[in-house]
């Protein structure tokens, strides 16, 4: 992936600024599944292609009906999910699979590992990214690119987190989207 920064937004106003951005690929966190609609049509209108976090669309479970239902009608980009079999339908249906994992402790990290090494999703978003030590330990581990997200506040994190191995750094915070 060319693009080093992957703007999220979780609401409608960091969405439109998304929209006006010269990014072509975006995030979207959190959103009622009533928005799904318009949010995937504004994107294509303006030439953007979208990431959804399935576990976050509230009113939609994350399992294999509602990623079948958002791959075959929005045709999204990629999905973001830490459940297993929103991971495998995407890639079954070829849509871009990103496996959220969360650094917490080593137990955590060592579950994670299995499950990517189960899954064999397109990413592995890693939280928190700035930990950029973590990342590139998980680099060595898995060959799957990452992404790194969470608690980056600072331009300095972003570049940490990229040299450390993280192939885009999601983020929310548009201060950074101008990197």
């Amino acid at each position: 992936m060319d693009q080093k920064i992957l703007p999220a937004s979780s609401n409608l106003k960091d969405f439109e600024k998304f929209l006006k951005s010269p990014f072509e690929i975006g995030v979207f966190l959190e959103m009622h599944i009533a928005q799904l609609k318009n949010i995937n049509e504004l994107a294509k209108h303006h030439g953007k292609k979208m990431i959804y976090h399935v576990d976050m669309i509230q009113g939609l479970r994350n399992d294999d009906y509602a990623t079948e239902f958002i791959c075959q009608d929005f045709k999204p980009y990629g999905l973001i999910s830490t459940k297993s079999n929103v991971i495998l339908k995407a890639k079954q249906k070829k849509v871009k699979a990103i496996q959220r994992i969360f650094l917490i402790d080593s137990h955590a990290l060592e579950k994670s590992y299995r499950l990517v090494e189960k899954t064999k999703p397109d990413y592995i978003e890693i939280l928190p990214g700035a930990m950029h030590w973590m990342i590139k330990e998980v680099k060595e581990r898995l060959e799957t690119p990452i992404f790194a997200g969470g608690l980056i506040r600072t331009e300095e994190e972003v570049y940490r987190a990229l040299e450390a191995g993280a192939s885009a750094i999601t983020t929310s915070k548009a201060e950074l989207w101008n990197l």
